[in-house]
């Protein structure tokens, strides 16, 4: 498929069928998505839980109960669910790290290059510090990857279905995000849609183009 096709072929999964499983290379090329997806100064503000068993589906299903009950068997049927969390704060030692694996990886020519890198990375991470936002900050830059994920399962034939619908603390509990400097973002179930899929026979709905781009 063309990028286009692509595009309006992906629609948000409402049913998955069970019995069906991503392949294990498929599933390779969608976590290299989520580990290759770019962020502001390479800071890579976040960390993904991935379950694939009925056992870690089902510790990640505790969190749509209540009032997201709806989104329970997107998450126990699905083939792999994956929670993508953003990191609370970025501290001095985990900037150091960036740096020492950009260094690691050959992308400073000097010992000069990589200290000035480091320099620039941590001011300007200060300066969301400095404002309060940096939760909210390495919040955004999740999504981005979070957006590699889709558009990536979308061009390998993979169905998805992005959640913010789940009870944060519950999830928060569960997976003892706290305690590792992390906050729950967003999940997104990935697998093969079922017959049961409304969504998947409905055509896109998007508002015009000219109401939404502006040629300067």
């Amino acid at each position: 498929m063309t990028l286009t096709e692509t595009l309006t072929h992906r629609h948000t999964t409402k049913a998955y069928d069970k019995s069906r499983t991503i392949p294990a290379p498929v599933f390779a090329q969608l976590l290299e998505a989520l580990h290759y997806s770019p962020s502001s100064v390479n800071s890579q503000p976040w960390h993904f839980f991935v379950a694939e068993t009925d056992a870690s589906k089902a510790r990640i299903a505790k969190a749509t109960s209540g009032i997201f009950a709806f989104n329970a068997p997107r998450v126990t049927e699905a083939s792999h669910v994956v929670v993508l969390c953003a990191r609370t704060t970025l501290t001095p030692e985990y900037l150091e790290t960036l740096a020492n694996q950009e260094q690691a990886d050959g992308r400073f020519a000097t010992e000069e290059a990589r200290n000035a890198g480091h320099k620039a990375r941590s001011g300007f991470v200060n300066l969301h510090i400095q404002a309060g936002d940096i939760a909210e900050w390495t919040q955004k830059q999740t999504y981005i990857a979070q957006g590699f994920l889709l558009l990536s399962a979308a061009m390998l034939g993979v169905d998805a279905t992005p959640m913010e619908g789940f009870d944060a603390a519950i999830l928060s509990d569960e997976l003892k995000l706290a305690e590792q400097g992390l906050a729950p973002a967003v999940i997104v179930s990935l697998g093969y849609h079922s017959d049961a899929d409304f969504n998947a026979k409905l055509p896109k709905s998007r508002l015009p183009k000219q109401d939404i781009f502006t040629t300067l």
